[in-house]
């Protein structure tokens, strides 16, 4: 990480009141270990990091380990057997009631719960109460500095031309008959020529396939023709270390004029998308504090309230981060109840939907990042359904 990620959690909870941050992992199950102190090389054997508000974080690692951390500023407690390593987390423990680790009341949240039950019980076996990490996770490894938000923007702005490239490459190609994978080829070689990367995708979806929100195409996919309904989603970062992802969803239609049917759901999801939005500048100008559930429910309000409650089947959005779909907040109120607090520094995704089977979907997404001003659009925003011509 580009910060010093222990100061920064030291400040967190010392400002939230919190006794102390335990980090545990072992072979790389909690990836949150190695964003707050990366080894240098494969770590073999259970660590713990405690952090405290005010005393040099402790590091217990097996001492076979113990070479592969940068451990200046950290107190080493090196273990050689299980009963050393329990005597040592006793140790560090002893004047700790409570800590937060990465586990989730009843996995309400799956993203942060990262810690096996086995775990949790033996630190609750040292007479120490176990808390959510969730918001000091977010804090701490989730917020962008300067440089970074620079990288999201600029990966950003060149989503918003590619995917306007591919609207324009399918309308160029019509009598060629071209095909979705045809488009997301010509995608990914988009992205190579403006040194962007990504996990995979992009989402190339004509007609039915639309209303799969998750639709990848291969090579049989369908061909293109007059009359096709098109979704496009599409996320990269730039080829440089740290760099943040930005993600988009954008549509079209292959016509002179948007039939009604698709218009109509089109209107209704971007009214989803801009009230929660607003919900969210209007919050921060009256300095409240907003969770991520709350946000989700604003735009499934929209939805429910035009008769769609159950063509909306997936959360609002997602954290955004040097992953596309990262460690911090969720706008989710349906494949959870996301209750964590949505920080300044923080970036995420707007991204309702209408997913009518057999017939097409409608996806609009945008990125937010909330900087000192607030929250705010940090990627091209659809206004129009595209035309292709």
């Amino acid at each position: 990480m580009p910060k010093d990620s222990i100061k920064v959690a030291q400040g967190f909870i010392k400002a939230n009141q919190i006794e102390g941050w335990l980090i545990y992992d072992y072979l790389n199950a909690n990836p949150i270990f190695d964003k707050v102190l990366p080894a240098n090389g494969h770590i073999t054997r259970p660590v713990f990091l405690l952090i405290t508000p005010d005393t040099d974080p402790q590091l217990i690692t097996h001492h076979v380990d113990q070479g592969r951390f940068n451990t200046q500023s950290i107190q080493i407690l090196p273990y050689n057997n299980r009963q050393e390593m329990i005597s040592n987390l006793n140790l560090i423990l002893s004047n700790i009631n409570e800590v937060a680790m990465e586990y989730s009341p009843l996995n309400e949240l799956p993203r942060i719960s990262r810690v096996d039950a086995g775990t949790v019980e033996l630190v609750r076996s040292l007479d120490t109460t176990v808390i959510s990490s969730s918001d000091i996770v977010q804090h701490t490894t989730q917020t962008w500095d300067d440089t970074q938000l620079d990288t999201h923007l600029d990966a950003g702005n060149k989503l918003g031309i590619i995917v306007n490239q591919a609207f324009s490459f399918i309308g160029d190609n019509l009598s060629n008959q071209i095909t979705e994978y045809d488009v997301a080829e010509y995608i990914r070689n988009l992205f190579r020529d403006n040194h962007l990367i990504t996990s995979d995708g992009p989402v190339v979806a004509i007609n039915e396939n639309s209303a799969d929100p998750h639709y990848e195409p291969n090579k049989k996919s369908k061909t293109f023709k007059h009359g096709d309904w098109v979704l496009i989603d599409l996320w990269a970062k730039k080829d440089i270390p740290n760099s943040i992802y930005s993600d988009i969803t954008w549509v079209a239609y292959i016509g002179s004029k948007v039939p009604d049917s698709q218009k109509s759901i089109f209107d209704i999801v971007v009214e989803a998308r801009d009230a929660a939005l607003s919900f969210l500048k209007s919050k921060f100008n009256q300095n409240q504090t907003v969770q991520g559930w709350q946000v989700d429910q604003i735009a499934r309000n929209v939805i429910n309230s035009y008769g769609y409650s159950e063509y909306f089947t997936h959360r609002l959005g997602h954290g955004i981060g040097e992953d596309v779909h990262s460690e911090g907040v969720n706008l989710d109120n349906w494949e959870t109840h996301d209750t964590r607090t949505i920080m300044q520094g923080s970036g995420f995704s707007i991204e309702p939907g209408i997913y009518l089977p057999k017939r097409f979907g409608m996806r609009s997404e945008i990125d937010v990042f909330v900087g000192p001003e607030g929250p705010d659009a940090s990627s091209p925003v659809q206004t129009e359904v595209v035309l292709i011509n």
